[in-house]
């Protein structure tokens, strides 16, 4: 986000993207469980020149090298289980008809796409629907020397560890376990604490490294673990000669690569700079390259490589490590450069305190992109749009950098086609000629006014603590930018500016938004389970209290169709963009004052809870469609093509790789971590 890494990149001569020819594009490859797993096709890359090709081959060999870091950080025993299934799966001898096989395939895919034992998006751990018995049977079979065994373990030591960890309900059940008045590190599965740390000790500890008096601090906490060792808490880098250097040491090699071949001086002193903040460790570092990377405004290729996101860690502290390489979509960009040029509009016309609004916005900049490579928490389930960086005063001292990712959602809309699901749960062919023909601009047009401008606008009143609101900081914030860009999306201004045709196409978007958070968005959940993951809970949050506060006035409803199906009804547009200013007001003055007590009476009544009745019913209908709620990629296949003299003459784009095989290409190509990483 393989043996040498530099070794991969001396390939054969064979240009794979002639495979390419061979058949019409197919966005979606299968479907199991939950999941379905798309194609995405990267459009442009040919119109690149040779020496951005090759920019674009070394940034990708690098997002491919963290993979392994994913893995760990979601949950310590997840590298030992996948090699362990993988082990079973390539040396597998027997009937693959069983009932057992193909439940074991399926675990196992599952287990490829979550990045380990834990749903990607649920949080909670799914189980084998396998018995236990064929796992066991299988491990036995398998000479030892092929098995994450740890030195002088025998087989039935191993699988004595092993299958309670994989098997029992009740160990490690959430990787982030976000629920009201519990310890939210000890409760949670995830690696980015050492065993017997608890919430308070956390808190304690980044809040007496924190100085209130500091106007550029760092982002404590980012890069490590925080463990335990002779009865002090000390924090375990990740970086060059500390925690997952072995994995870093490749991706400093890609990186070094990438460097000697970047298309501009600010783009070279982009990537030297993370180069040294990954040899270091120093969060400083990390703010000069996040600096460095806002300043980097003409280069045709960018990427994100590194520890980013904070959502994995229920205290928003420690980052999951992730990677997307990807080059500029001119002519979409234009409707981003639009949006950005406004973006003090955009600010002084927010329906919030002046208190809270950035008197002047600075370093605003948007653009569309073409995914070519994702890595880490990217992959294989990708964001469709990204803002960054995440440090406040960086934001508001340099601004921010915001990005729609177009030919993601372009294979979201392409494999989504003719599949049912609109019909089923819109309420009139009124809101179906709207989804039809304004639904795909609308959704990247509020992907742009949320990326672009929302998380980037308003600011902390001076001395909140930027973590003031803990657990609920994340989806407080996916609230209040997904609020953003609802409010400005049935804005004249967006006509006036030439971004949307006709003053009815918001409708579309907020008829969307509504029939999601109310209704839809349950098929991701298993009945009887809550709302667990930030972006579903801002979405729940928002369609809630607007639903709350608009029923009685008529202004939205849920009603019966053909007196079975709930649908969405919303009779007053106007009124209900009206609540929602007032809802962002209020969104703002939390985040802006550090309101903790109000976040999480927002939350919890609004975000969290499910109505089991209306959950079951939406499970039934869904069920009948056969659709997936849950989808991800896989990548291309890049490859360096060179003449006899060994000079590189193209980089060739190939799509034909499938699901599995490239799984187990990157087990094997990819993963330099030990199985247990202290």
């Amino acid at each position: 986000m393989a043996t040498s890494a530099l070794c991969f990149a001396c390939s054969g001569n064979k240009d794979q993207s002639e495979n390419q020819k061979e058949e019409p594009f197919n966005y979606s490859l299968e479907q199991f469980s939950d999941l379905q797993i798309l194609r995405y096709k990267v459009e442009g890359f040919e119109q690149l020149s040779l020496k951005q090709k090759e920019l674009v081959y070394y940034l990708s060999q690098a997002a491919l090298e963290g993979r392994d870091i994913m893995f760990d950080q979601n949950f310590r025993y997840n590298l030992v289980i996948r090699r362990t299934l993988e082990a079973i799966y390539e040396n597998f001898e027997g009937d693959k008809n069983t009932d057992d096989y193909k439940e074991f395939e399926i675990y196992l895919k599952r287990v490829w796409f979550s990045n380990g034992i834990h749903h990607h998006y649920g949080q909670e751990k799914f189980l084998p629907a396998f018995s236990k018995d064929f796992f066991e049977k299988r491990l036995r079979k398998i000479d030892n020397s092929k098995l994450p065994l740890k030195s002088g373990q025998g087989i039935e030591e191993f699988i004595a560890e092993i299958c309670p960890i994989m098997f029992d309900p009740t160990l490690f059940a959430k990787k982030i376990n976000q629920d009201a008045d519990i310890d939210v590190i000890a409760m949670s599965a995830n690696n980015y604490y050492g065993q017997g740390i608890t919430q308070k000790e956390v808190e304690t500890f980044y809040a007496n490294m924190k100085d209130p008096n500091d106007k550029t601090p760092i982002s404590y906490g980012l890069n490590s673990r925080l463990v335990r060792e002779n009865g002090l808490l000390v924090e375990k880098v990740w970086k060059v000669d500390g925690l997952y250097s072995q994995a870093i040491e490749k991706i400093v090699g890609w990186l070094e690569l990438a460097e000697n071949v970047a298309e501009n001086e600010q783009q070279k002193k982009v990537i030297n700079t993370l180069i040294k903040y990954y040899k270091t460790g120093d969060l400083k570092i990390f703010d000069q390259y996040a600096i460095h990377w806002l300043d980097d405004k003409n280069s045709k290729i960018d990427f994100i490589n590194g520890f980013t996101e904070t959502y994995g860690d229920p205290l928003g502290i420690k980052a999951s490590w992730e990677s997307i390489v990807n080059f500029k979509n001119e002519e979409a960009s234009l409707r981003t450069e639009i949006i950005s040029n406004n973006a003090q509009w955009f600010e002084d016309n927010a329906p919030i305190n002046p208190l809270f609004k950035k008197k002047e916005v600075r370093g605003v900049s948007a653009k569309v992109i073409s995914v070519a490579m994702i890595g880490g928490d990217c992959y294989p389930a990708t964001p469709i749009g990204i803002n960054l960086p995440n440090s406040n005063w960086i934001r508001k001292d340099h601004g921010s950098k915001s990005v729609s990712i177009e030919n993601i959602t372009d294979a979201y809309d392409k494999a989504s086609q003719g599949n049912g699901f609109s019909q089923e749960f819109v309420w009139s062919n009124t809101e179906l000629e709207l989804m039809k023909n304004y639904g795909f601009v609308t959704d990247n047009l509020h992907t742009d006014l949320h990326e672009c401008l929302g998380h980037g606008s308003g600011q902390l009143l001076a001395g909140v603590d930027p973590d003031a609101l803990k657990a609920y900081g994340a989806t407080i914030e996916e609230a209040r930018a997904d609020l953003f860009g609802l409010y400005f999306i049935a804005d004249p201004k967006l006509i006036e500016l030439g971004l949307l045709e006709n003053k009815e196409a918001y409708k579309s978007e907020y008829y969307k938004f509504m029939m999601n958070g109310l209704l839809t968005q349950l098929v991701r959940i298993e009945l009887g389970k809550n709302i667990e993951e930030s972006h579903m809970r801002n979405r729940a949050l928002i369609a809630r209290w607007v639903y709350e506060k608009g029923e009685s006035e008529n202004i939205i409803q849920l009603v019966k169709k053909d007196g079975e199906k709930t649908v969405v009804i919303i009779n007053d547009y106007e009124k209900m963009r009206s609540l929602l200013g007032q809802l962002l007001a209020e969104v703002q003055r939390i985040k802006s004052e550090g309101d903790l007590k109000a976040a999480k009476e927002l939350v919890e009544n609004y975000a969290i809870k499910v109505d089991p009745i209306l959950h079951a019913e939406i499970l039934e209908r869904y069920k009948k469609l056969n659709l997936s709620p849950y989808k991800g990629f896989v990548n291309p296949v890049y490859q360096l093509i060179r003449d006899n003299q060994g000079k590189l003459t193209n980089v060739s784009l190939s799509y034909t790789e499938g699901y599995a095989q490239q799984m187990m290409r990157y087990s094997k190509e990819y993963s330099s971590l030990p199985n247990y990483n202290e």
